[in-house]
């Protein structure tokens, strides 16, 4: 236990929204927390352009004390947010242009994603959505109606798949009249959520969502986002292991983050503890090079090295494939891991789909 969580006074939650709602959505609030009053380099136009989010939760595993812990610095605003980033975006992987109808984006062949909402639980820095038009581009905006339309349409959908925002942060009551819609449509035969909510916020896993889960006729899938084993404590444990009982098949996502997680040893002890947990590690993503994240960039040079020396410590279930995405692609753009120190880069990419 962190000496932060010996000290905080014990919040009274009743449910996760009243959680979600008592979250830290001030830097200097969050440093307080954390004895770091008075830290430097914070920018308030950082944060006016992107709140600060953070569950209680969440910063209770933050080490007391440390400015470089990597759990706060993916969540804390810093003037590096506003420094000229030369090819870096608002739109970075081009979803606009994969636009469907309002809130489905159709990139892949097969598969449908339907932003549900605008909102999350944690606002990460280095998101790739951090400029994205969420009010006037959410699948929710018209009662669902304009994206159930295109899903119904579309017979060569088997997945869709619920991203944001954060689709967690829905209700149980609202996940489930959405998908109840997808009974008529039997060509849809899976169902993926996105979500980093059952590491940020493992209470938002309720008895209600997990039998909503177990009852859907698509299979289930949730993709969760953990960046750092430390992010991965027993709530979050207890959490999955509910999402396991109701027959969810879980995978997870990483970005690759300067000075968070760019080391073999963190990716390797992350990987193991997903796997403790039940977890698949399935991506590794290099950094979307969004407008205000390029201080978390990692090249690729030395991803790929990480890569290599992932790949010889641990056994290939535990090793994550190394991808980026690149907008007007067909499926994610795997990157092989160097084969020597001195690999030029030079071997050709494939698609993941």
């Amino acid at each position: 236990m962190t000496h932060f969580a010996q000290a905080a006074t014990t919040v009274a939650v009743h449910d996760w929204q009243k959680e979600l709602a008592e979250g830290f959505k001030t830097p200097s609030e969050l440093l307080d927390a954390l004895g770091l009053s008075g830290r430097a380099g914070i920018a308030h136009e950082a944060q006016r352009e992107f709140p600060t989010r953070v569950p209680r939760c969440y910063v209770q595993r933050m080490r007391f004390g440390d400015p470089s812990d990597p759990l706060l610095l993916q969540v804390l605003p810093t003037s590096r947010e506003t420094a000229p980033a030369p090819g870096y975006s608002l739109d970075p992987v081009e979803d606009l242009a994969a636009r469907g109808a309002t809130g489905v984006l159709h990139k892949y062949h097969g598969r449908a994603l339907l932003i549900a909402t605008g909102a999350c639980a944690i606002h990460c820095r280095y998101c790739f959505r951090r400029h994205f038009p969420y009010s006037d581009e959410h699948a929710g905006r018209n009662g669902w109606r304009e994206a159930l339309e295109y899903l119904s349409q579309h017979t060569d959908i088997s997945e869709v798949i619920l991203s944001g925002g954060d689709p967690l942060t829905l209700t149980d009551r609202r996940l489930r009249m959405l998908t109840d819609q997808f009974s008529a449509m039997p060509h849809i035969r899976r169902l993926r959520i996105h979500t980093r909510l059952p590491v940020v916020l493992p209470r938002r896993v309720t008895k209600e969502l997990t039998e909503w889960l177990g009852r859907v006729e698509q299979v289930p899938v949730v993709v969760i986002h953990a960046n750092h084993a430390n992010e991965l404590d027993d709530a979050v444990s207890d959490a999955l292991g509910r999402l396991r009982s109701a027959g969810v098949a879980l995978l997870n996502q990483t970005v690759l983050l300067k000075n968070v997680n760019d080391s073999v040893d963190a990716l390797c002890a992350l990987s193991e503890r997903l796997f403790e947990m039940g977890v698949v590690p399935y991506y590794l993503h290099l950094l979307d090079r969004v407008r205000g994240a390029a201080h978390f960039r990692v090249p690729e040079r030395r991803a790929k090295g990480l890569a290599a020396e992932i790949a010889a410590r641990l056994p290939g279930y535990l090793v994550p494939r190394l991808v980026r995405e690149e907008a007007g692609r067909p499926g994610k753009t795997l990157i092989p891991p160097a084969r020597s120190r001195c690999d030029d880069g030079s071997n050709a990419p494939e698609q993941s789909h």
